[in-house]
């Protein structure tokens, strides 16, 4: 196998904290709300075998033969009703995050490169690593922004970056995130944004936390991403004080016949409102950042849906995005997984501490 093309060798070059990154991956979006836009990025999502996992050849004939045909025009018209002036939500949301993250990181006494890139669509994994590299990155940090590990995200993004180091000669010292489902930093931000909205719009009668739906085989299989949904949710009820019956877990996202985790998020909401509730707030922690499955899936869709089954309040509480919170909690996981490389001082904190244990070791002397 041919290989890539290296970057001029810097030869004699010393060894800097900017020789470390961090690259923050989310899922991807397309260049645009329009058909052809979405017939490309869907042929690259679909065509993962992590995403869908049927018979190549028999996959083939049914992505190419009718959803490639029909789907495009009917996810573009969605992606029209949550586009903003500046692009995609989930593109502009991981950016931000992106730049925000350098920045505290940087006020932290780590001076490391932040870059963002998208499992699909662009900026693409392999070319944000090629700009790494000739920016003389010798270590990267491998962030998914998917606090719970699935085969078909989190692994998804293992797969691009190796098929990148299967081109490349030199390459660079590679660590990954798997997981942060559990995380104190990233459950204590989802509890503050919780929190925040009650306190400004009231509190609904149940805490519904949506998170994207995988076929149930998946599970059965050996896929630990439903038990880590799970996990998050009661975390995050216990974290709120929550009690049973306050709060449920639902699943999201369906797509073909096959059954999927359950409970199903919409139903439920018409169950709900059916029941005899009468307001909803519904969070969505499995996304870092919002995107059409929050804005137009849950915000707008799920919406009608509960109020037309009679609930009269639906609120829906937004992801992460750029909240002070969140970004504080991936800068706490970047820089426990940084550790051991010459990222520049430890933090503030960190030094205080070492002092004290210093002056409390000379006073026992």
């Amino acid at each position: 196998m041919p290989f890539l093309p290296e970057p001029p060798q810097r030869h004699g070059a010393a060894s800097t904290a900017t020789d470390v990154a961090v690259l923050l991956c989310n899922l991807g979006t397309p260049d645009a709300p329009t058909a052809p836009a979405l017939r490309r990025y869907l042929a690259q999502f679909l065509s993962d075998p992590r995403v869908v996992e049927i018979p190549r050849l028999v996959w083939a004939l049914i992505l190419h033969g009718i959803i490639l045909r029909v789907r495009p025009a009917k996810s573009a018209a969605k992606y029209a009703t949550v586009w903003t002036p500046e692009g995609s939500p989930l593109k502009v949301w991981t950016e931000r995050q992106a730049k925000l993250l350098q920045g505290l990181l940087g006020e932290r006494g780590l001076h490391v490169r932040v870059a963002c890139a998208m499992r699909y669509g662009q900026p693409a994994i392999a070319a944000t690593l090629d700009a790494l590299k000739r920016e003389g990155v010798r270590r990267v940090l491998v962030l998914p922004a998917y606090p719970q590990y699935s085969g078909a995200t989190t692994a998804s993004v293992v797969d691009d970056v190796a098929r990148w180091a299967l081109k490349t000669r030199h390459l660079p010292e590679l660590r990954f995130v798997n997981r942060y489902h559990d995380d104190a930093g990233y459950i204590a931000a989802l509890a503050q944004t919780v929190r925040e909205h009650w306190q400004r719009e009231g509190r609904g009668e149940k805490l519904v936390m949506s998170f994207h739906g995988m076929p149930e085989r998946t599970l059965h299989l050996g896929d630990p991403y439903h038990c880590e949904c799970l996990k998050t949710g009661r975390l995050l009820a216990e974290a709120l004080g929550l009690k049973e019956g306050e709060w449920m877990v639902s699943f999201q996202s369906r797509f073909g016949r096959a059954k999927w985790l359950q409970p199903y998020t919409e139903p439920s909401l018409v169950a709900l409102a059916r029941g005899g509730a009468k307001s909803v707030d519904v969070i969505c922690p499995g996304f870092a950042a919002d995107c059409l499955e929050t804005l137009e899936e849950i915000a707008q869709e799920a919406r009608d849906a509960f109020l037309a089954a009679g609930g009269q309040r639906f609120a829906y509480i937004p992801c992460l995005n750029d909240h002070p919170a969140g970004i504080r909690a991936l800068a706490a996981l970047a820089e426990r997984h940084l550790q051991g490389w010459p990222v520049a001082e430890p933090h503030a904190d960190t030094l205080a501490l070492q002092r004290q244990r210093a002056l409390a070791a000379g006073a026992r002397e």
